[in-house]
């Protein structure tokens, strides 16, 4: 196995793998889909999961708690401590992270001991992303680079449409520790696809990881980050129940169940496509539409739960606004950071991950109040709108003191 030393091609600004663009960019993108699986995954196979350690489901759900926690930890961390090394470099060491974490998880004999396999699993996650994000940015001129981010961070919508589904399969039938160790080997294969496909670009040995911190003292960025936090949340108040909400309200069949998540997967695929193309012509509007899109198709959630096909509609609809909002955010973000690039791009994660909790808390505090599952639609709503609040402050900030955004012509 040879890998590359010599610093990659540089046209225009533009780096240009030796191998081409193309088996770079599907090598980060495979990357994010064993990733994404790697997250998505213990929600389909909680059961499995649960009766093999004893545990009951809510128990077994602190594995999840412990991942996300692991993201939200991890993301700013690391990227700190790896301020001097390249982003390539740092890539292979998060990968090489994330499989040792999926390979603990496996031989790891109790409960507690799997939660803390899955939270070193979970540290490199929002970093991988982030930098994975940045990489295929400097591939491509500025104009396309919500393309580029968009096309990275697809792999994640595959892994809820593919990824996740599958590994739900192979736990019902070879076990939960088969599953993750297929996804500690798949993700060895990205890092191979990294060694061999990505530049080896040159590391700022003298770059200083207080510098990286000190970097972030941005307001644009600090509101980006909080639009993440909240925005994203309305999402996984109604997908944490979402199974649920079929089964007990819509009263679907098994295999519809499985229909509909199938639905959301395409709907986050969808998102991440349109979202992508709408930032490189207009970035602003793309967050926009994509947070008010969200709070109207949660708003109507309530009234579609006993309406198969309307509800089909809407578990597309909710996803793919939501995805929307993650392209706009990140490119935002590249906008903003300054020399901060690798940490706020990684931090945009562990926002996600924030509002991942976030939205599941609020969804089970409604249940527990006993507002009944169409109030998931209207709490859900209420983040949206909440994180488009944010966003339009942030605009407002930039307007007032003269700033307006600027694109370059779509070649």
């Amino acid at each position: 196995m040879t890998t590359e030393t010599a610093p990659p091609q540089v046209s225009n600004g533009i780096v240009v793998p030796h191998h081409g663009r193309t088996a770079a960019l599907l090598t980060l993108t495979f990357g994010t889909f064993v990733v994404g699986t790697g997250e998505f995954s213990i929600m389909g196979m909680l059961p499995e999961f649960a009766t093999s350690l004893g545990l009951s489901p809510a128990d077994a759900g602190y594995a999840i708690t412990a991942y996300a926690l692991g993201v939200v930890v991890g993301a700013p961390l690391i990227t700190i401590l790896g301020a001097r090394l390249s982003r390539r470099e740092l890539l292979l060491l998060l990968l090489l992270l994330f499989c040792f974490g999926n390979i603990l998880s496996i031989v790891m004999p109790s409960p507690g001991l799997v939660e803390v396999a899955r939270f070193i699993t979970g540290l490199p996650h929002g970093a991988l992303f982030g930098i994975s994000a940045l990489v295929a940015a400097s591939m491509v001129e500025r104009s396309r680079r919500g393309w580029a981010v968009g096309r990275i961070l697809s792999g994640i919508a595959i892994a809820t449409l593919i990824g996740a589904p599958f590994s739900t399969f192979a736990a019902d039938h070879m076990g939960w520790r088969v599953a993750y160790l297929m996804i500690a080997i798949l993700g060895f294969v990205v890092f191979l696809g990294v060694w061999r496909y990505i530049p080896a670009d040159r590391p700022n040995r003298s770059n200083s990881p207080l510098r990286e911190v000190t970097a972030l003292n941005n307001m644009q960025v600090l509101l980006t980050l909080l639009t993440a936090a909240i925005g994203f949340g309305g999402m996984f108040a109604i997908y944490t129940y979402l199974t649920s909400v079929l089964q007990d309200v819509t009263h679907v069949s098994e295999w519809l169940v499985m229909i509909f998540m199938v639905i959301w997967g395409l709907g986050m695929l969808a998102g991440a496509n349109v979202g992508a193309w709408i930032v490189d012509r207009n970035l602003d509007l793309a967050a926009i539409l994509a947070l008010a899109g969200s709070v109207v198709a949660m708003v109507v959630f309530p009234a579609l739960l006993h309406n198969t096909a309307g509800l089909m509609l809407d578990v597309f609809l909710i996803p793919a606004f939501v995805n929307a909002l993650g392209h706009a955010l990140q490119t935002r973000l590249m906008d903003f950071a300054g020399d901060a690039q690798t940490l706020a791009a990684s931090l945009n994660h562990s926002a996600f991950n924030i509002a991942n909790a976030l939205g599941a808390s609020l969804g089970s505090e409604l249940l527990a109040w006993h507002y009944g599952y169409g109030s998931l639609g209207m709490g859900g709503a209420l983040l949206s709108l909440g994180g488009l609040a944010v966003y339009l402050l942030a605009v407002a900030i930039l307007k007032k003191r003269g700033v307006t955004e600027v694109r370059e012509p779509i070649s």
